[in-house]
């Protein structure tokens, strides 16, 4: 995992960096979404998550949850289209998964994806999403810190 101002970004996933996204591939062909840390620090406290139900198609771009922090009310975008599978129910009951755990129990929703071979493309991973977040990060100024309970 590689550590870039206090801020993890583990290179086994996979990223919208534009939209500070990740995502996990499942083997069942799904993929898990997350809010990145430096996202989750600029959010503060994530105080609420609405994310949309199983069986929703959503297109690369739309709104996969609506996350409000205690400074931020705003969606949560899906950097793939597809339909989501699955709402994190951990997380809608404990939002701070969000900013504590983002990488593993805070992941947000789950999809199907459809059109996976045309979108993969604009994904970021290893190195690659390592070095991008690298540039946000410094040209942003930014610290990640984590919220206490």
């Amino acid at each position: 995992m590689a550590l870039i101002a206090g801020c993890e970004i583990p290179e086994d996933l996979h990223y919208d960096v534009g939209m500070h996204v990740w995502v996990r591939f499942l083997p069942d062909g799904s993929a898990q979404l997350g809010m990145t840390d430096p996202a989750q620090t600029r959010a503060g406290r994530i105080l609420k998550v609405t994310p949309k139900r199983p069986g929703k198609r959503l297109a690369r771009g739309d709104t996969a949850a609506i996350l409000e922090s205690a400074k931020w009310v705003g969606p949560f975008p899906t950097p793939l289209s597809g339909e989501v599978i699955e709402a994190n129910a951990e997380v809608v009951a404990r939002p701070i998964l969000i900013n504590k755990e983002l990488y593993g129990r805070g992941w947000i929703v789950r999809l199907l994806p459809d059109r996976l071979e045309e979108e993969r493309g604009s994904l970021l991973s290893g190195p690659e999403a390592v070095e991008a977040y690298r540039r946000v990060i410094e040209a942003e100024g930014l610290r990640c810190i984590r919220c206490a309970d």
